[in-house]
């Protein structure tokens, strides 16, 4: 199976790994458009028309599928980039709203969305989490994740304020975080030691792994996978952080 994987920057390449420690793939194209990160700032029809122009990047490729890595795109643009492609695209907010189905049995469960401005205005998960029962949400827009983890910034005492910044209100942690960017999971281990061993991390990678392993038939393990880095800007310096992410 050959799958291109869309992101607005490096981000995405934590749902690579996910891809890869799951072995389902022969071949991943991965597109970012580096050029016009962050997405999360953006209206709603340009981020339409950036997806429907990666859906076009892609009909380069004959793919089997087109995974939607960024959770700005997934809430907004992906009917539209399903109209104009000529394979099935799945994005990372269905996925991550359906592991929470999966982990989370008790409706009356604390969830927390982190995501970037735009995917909180959205309301995508919100919607979704609603629509399967669960009602005890809270979004933040936690933006300042995003350049932190471009910076290679995962721990020590600037992640520290950060989130003491966003999170200092909380009154207890929540029984689940939904890391509603895909650069997030980055920043999971000290996430993790945040909110404590007791919060359930959903992480965009493995959301998308558990949504594609029940949707498609997958009957081969590939050990190796053949990977191609595609970028709207700078290609060399994506390919030098998807060494050193993906341990290449």
């Amino acid at each position: 199976m050959k799958i291109g994987v869309f992101d607005s920057g490096i981000g995405g390449l934590s749902v690579v790994k996910s891809m890869l420690e799951h072995q389902l793939f022969q071949e991943i194209i991965y597109y970012g458009d580096t050029a016009r990160v962050p997405y999360g700032i953006k209206d709603k029809n340009t981020i339409i028309r950036y997806g429907i122009e990666a859906v076009e990047f892609f009909k380069n490729f004959d793919l089997d599928l087109i995974v939607v890595a960024c959770n700005t795109v997934s809430a907004y643009a992906l009917q539209e980039m399903r109209e104009s492609s000529n394979c099935p695209v799945i994005g990372v907010v269905e996925a991550g709203v359906l592991a929470c189905k999966n982990s989370l049995k008790d409706k009356d469960s604390n969830i927390l969305i982190l995501g970037t401005k735009a995917t909180v205005k959205s309301q995508a998960y919100e919607i979704g989490l609603n629509n399967l029962g669960y009602n005890n949400l809270n979004a933040k827009a936690t933006g300042l994740f995003v350049p932190l983890v471009e910076e290679d910034i995962f721990y020590g005492p600037i992640i520290d304020t950060t989130f003491k910044h966003y999170f200092c209100d909380l009154k207890q942690s929540p029984d689940a975080v939904i890391l509603g960017c895909t650069h997030f999971p980055l920043l999971s281990d000290e996430l993790q030691k945040y909110f404590g061993k007791n919060t359930k991390l959903i992480h965009s990678g493995e959301a998308i792994v558990e949504h594609m392993e029940k949707q498609f038939d997958f009957t081969n393990k590939h050990t190796h996978t053949s990977l191609k880095f595609f970028a709207s800007e700078n290609p060399e310096a994506l390919k030098s952080v998807a060494h050193n992410w993906l341990g290449l």
